[in-house]
């Protein structure tokens, strides 16, 4: 009876640890089946295009001195109708003209010694802006600038406030194509890593898009800018 009850014991031990030998082989491989799964490969894509600038803003400063200040104000009206005349003739809507209020310095109010031996105790500097569209037709009216120059008026050069500033607003046009440039770019990427490591290139598994960044192309044409992009995408690997 003792005999039966332990062959009995022995059975269901050695069934036991075949089974759970059994279980651990199928988990094994399981575990196996799902890194092979998992493995993935993350690349990246470029998409660069250059475009033309859609808005320009350019303001005009000038200079006026005088020791009369009611002088200085007349001389300042005077010169800001010659700019506004110069830049209709270069067919510059008058919507797209603002003129600044002018900054005026008293020499005299200064506190340094030899302030009051300065020819003119009024210096003003004034600003006129051009914020058009017409790009084209600005660039062209800036190479004619030595007209006002010949008119008698003081041009100051360019400074952090009176910088002449190209923009391209119209990044949403040409995000679709350069989103799907990148994206292509990446998997031909991917393609050549999975034939390289003789695999072959699964799905998507995730993907990020990069910002974009507008910059100007160099520094001789701010008008004309680079456009950039980069997406990372990471895509599943199988044999």
């Amino acid at each position: 009876m003792d005999k039966d009850k332990t062959l009995h014991v022995i059975i269901i031990s050695a069934a036991l640890i075949l089974g759970l030998a059994a279980l651990g082989l199928l988990v094994s491989r399981s575990a196996i089946t799902l890194n092979r799964g998992e493995r993935t490969v993350v690349v990246k894509g470029l998409s660069e295009k250059e475009v033309p600038a859609n808005i320009v803003i350019w303001p005009i400063a000038f200079t006026e001195a005088s020791n009369d200040l009611t002088e200085l104000y007349e001389q300042i009206n005077t010169k800001t109708k010659i700019i506004r005349n110069f830049l209709k003739k270069q067919e510059i809507k008058k919507t797209e003209i603002t003129v600044s209020s002018p900054k005026i310095e008293d020499k005299y109010a200064q506190s340094y010694s030899n302030s009051r031996n300065a020819p003119y105790r009024y210096v003003s500097t004034s600003r006129v802006t051009v914020y058009s569209e017409n790009v084209k037709g600005v660039i062209k009216a800036m190479n004619k600038l030595v007209e006002l120059g010949r008119k008698g008026i003081t041009l100051t050069g360019p400074n952090y406030d009176a910088r002449t500033e190209f923009l391209f607003t119209k990044l949403n046009e040409v995000k679709p194509g350069m989103i799907q440039e990148a994206t292509k770019n990446a998997r031909e990427v991917a393609t050549k890593f999975a034939t390289d490591s003789d695999s072959k290139l699964g799905k998507i598994k995730k993907a990020r898009q990069g910002q974009f960044s507008i910059a100007n192309r160099d520094s001789s044409t701010p008008n004309i800018k680079k456009v950039r992009v980069v997406s990372t995408v990471e895509y599943y690997l199988t044999d």
